[in-house]
């Protein structure tokens, strides 16, 4: 019959492995969740070149802006599943990235979706909240990039006041989708779609 000793090294060895399987499967459960790692996002001079003014990045951060881009309304969640980064230049030029990684291709359709269509219906409502103000929106059309992006623009303007113009693009890859939106003073005219369409598609891919 076994000494005590050898009893007690062999219950002993025994918990050590059933503790051990434990901490192995408790591993393995941790790595087969992914941890919120943000895609990628644009470098300063991935955005439309200024004429006279390079352009300055501040970093990747968890969440929503604040405050938000003009016309990204409510349906972009927040949470650290989202991520932003903000572009400025030492004039009146300004840009932002907005990501959010949904964990479905279907939930990120929907959302590009829902965008695309806040971005269409986004002069009226500025409208409405400015009657006095005047305003027109264009659609700039498809840019191809993974899961497709669609550019748009829109002008606005108060009286004696400044005018605004903009360029947003709503863009997918698989279960990511990103907004990509740039602002100065000045008219639809004045905005530089090719290079815009150009920083869209660099931003899709690089998701």
């Amino acid at each position: 019959m076994p000494s005590r000793s050898i009893r007690i090294a062999a219950a002993t060895a025994a918990a050590a492995a059933v503790a051990g399987a434990g901490l192995f499967t408790a591993g393995q459960s941790a790595a087969a969740e992914p941890s919120a790692t943000a895609p990628g996002f644009l470098e300063p001079a991935e955005l439309p070149p200024h004429p006279s003014s390079s352009w300055q990045a501040g970093d990747v951060s968890t969440g929503l802006p604040d405050p938000r881009p003009f016309c990204l309304d409510d349906a972009m969640p927040s949470g650290d599943r989202t991520w932003h980064r903000t572009y400025s230049t030492d004039l009146d030029t300004g840009a932002t990235q907005v990501s959010v990684s949904l964990g479905s291709e279907q939930k990120a359709a929907k959302l590009a979706a829902k965008l695309r269509k806040g971005y269409t219906n986004c002069t009226d409502e500025w409208l409405a909240d400015y009657p006095e103000g005047t305003a027109s929106w264009k659609d700039y059309g498809k840019v191809d990039a993974q899961d497709g992006a669609q550019v748009y623009g829109t002008y606005t303007a108060l009286p004696e006041s400044s005018h605004n113009v903009h360029l947003f693009g709503v863009g997918r890859d698989g279960a990511t989708v990103t907004v990509v939106s740039w602002g100065q003073i000045g008219t639809l005219e004045d905005a530089p779609v090719a290079d815009f369409k150009d920083t869209v598609r660099t931003a899709v891919n690089k998701l």
